[in-house]
């Protein structure tokens, strides 16, 4: 596929090959984010483990220092006593039994993340199939299941995410935007790295963070050094 001029204009004041310092990468990576909107800042992280087996799979969660830039749409599947509690906590799709018997008939799906309290989740069963698909499904695993629903809204509503490996064992996962300063991008890559430093799995084996590359939306990607 041809690349646009925007682009091929960018790729010339990046280095082929050259591995960026951290801090240089940011700031040409904001330099050279130009498109109209405020693009988002990425970060490609590629692993050596063996992807095909369940208990080298990376999983984590985080709250970046200032957020990803993006506030994302929060459903929160609760009794009703914790109704008021998950509004005024932010989540802007709240209900029970009304809200999964909705979502069951009509397959339909208002927002980008689902919390709910434990005793929700045999009710929950039964939309299992919509919602898992979508990476929706509440879970132990990225924190979404909670007794305390009022504190887990509030942890995603400040720039909580959760990453993990794809099927070929890379994480991505966006730090920012840039309209962010790059002291800001910096405090949010670190926490990202370092995170996925400590979830690197006890089965997996041989060099664990390959490489890593910087990107923003629809531009091209800097090799970034990673401090073993």
């Amino acid at each position: 596929m041809p690349r646009s001029k925007r682009y091929q204009a960018i790729s010339k004041k990046i280095e082929k090959n050259k591995v960026y310092p951290i801090a240089e990468a940011i700031k040409i990576i904001k330099d050279t984010a130009t498109i109209k909107f405020d693009s988002s800042i990425e970060v490609h992280v590629k692993t050596g483990i063996d992807a095909s087996k369940g208990e080298q799979q990376i999983r984590g969660s985080i709250t970046l220092p200032h957020g990803t830039g993006k506030t994302k749409k929060i459903a929160a599947f609760v009794d009703p006593e914790k109704e008021k509690e998950a509004k005024e906590a932010g989540a802007e799709v709240v209900g029970g039994a009304e809200l999964i018997d909705k979502i069951k008939q009509t397959g339909k799906i208002d927002f980008e993340l689902a919390v709910a309290t434990p005793s929700m989740m045999k009710n929950m069963a039964v939309i299992a199939k919509i919602l898992g698909p979508r990476g929706l499904m509440p879970s132990p695993k990225n924190e979404t299941i909670s007794v305390n629903i009022k504190k887990t809204i509030g942890e995603l509503k400040k720039g909580k995410v959760n990453f993990k490996s794809d099927s070929t064992g890379n994480i991505h996962q966006s730090i920012g935007k840039a309209s962010f300063s790059p002291d800001q991008l910096l405090e949010n890559y670190n926490v990202l790295v370092q995170a996925v430093k400590k979830a690197k799995p006890a089965a997996a084996k041989g060099n664990y963070l390959q490489n890593i590359t910087l990107s923003s939306t629809m531009g091209p990607g800097l090799k970034v050094a990673i401090d073993r």
